[in-house]
């Protein structure tokens, strides 16, 4: 199937823009070029985050595919997860204040009616604003499903872990203030401006 033309040029025009960052090209040229798609059911994208939190990756793997399994494999819909008992969600591995978080954005939206056509259409800010109402999201979280899910292109997790000892390897910055080491690294991720999402995908995907 042929590549849309506008898909290329966007590839290329983040590439051209963040080799201009000397230290992050060595990590660009190894990697296979990064593209954005938008994901469906945004509600479910932040439930299998909320799963995946402190967990490995092949842990949360295993506790996503319980969860859909409890459905047949199929996405459930937000009315579905709702009127799963307590208890059955629990029960696949998840804790009391995992499970209650999962109810809990289900919950709000449904009452905010919230759908991903509505998400789509707000800015960064709105949307980290009105998901971290959500007790169990917070704007690690959100910074995620703007990443992942919504196709920011601009987003800078400041606050991720693997982008902090990424960043503090290849730019040698002292991690002992914590505070410090953040405006070195909002410093830094102003070079990478409109594509700040890519730089951070790159530096997660970097062996150093």
């Amino acid at each position: 199937m042929a590549i849309p033309v506008g898909t290329l040029y966007n590839k290329m025009d983040h590439l051209l823009h963040l080799q201009k960052d000397k230290k992050l090209a060595k990590y660009l040229n190894t990697q296979a070029p990064i593209g954005l798609d938008k994901e469906k059911n945004i509600y479910l994208f932040i439930c299998f985050s909320i799963i995946s939190q402190q967990l490995s990756t092949k842990v949360a793997k295993v506790i996503q595919q319980r969860f859909l399994a409890l459905y047949k494999k199929k996405k459930p819909s937000l009315q579905d997860i709702i009127s799963t008992p307590f208890d059955t969600l629990k029960s696949i591995g998840l804790s009391a204040s995992k499970t209650n978080y999962l109810l809990n954005v289900c919950t709000f939206f449904i009452e905010k009616k919230l759908t991903d056509q509505k998400l789509y259409k707000l800015s960064d800010e709105e949307l980290i604003q009105l998901l971290t109402e959500i007790k169990g999201v917070g704007k690690w979280t959100v910074e995620m499903i703007l990443m992942f899910a919504l196709q920011r292109e601009n987003v800078f997790a400041v606050d991720d872990l693997g982008i902090q000892q990424k960043m503090c390897a290849i730019y040698k910055i002292d991690a002992t203030n914590k505070k410090e080491m953040k405006l070195k690294m909002e410093t830094i991720s102003k070079r990478w401006i409109p594509y700040r999402t890519y730089a951070c995908r790159y530096l997660w995907g970097a062996v150093l």
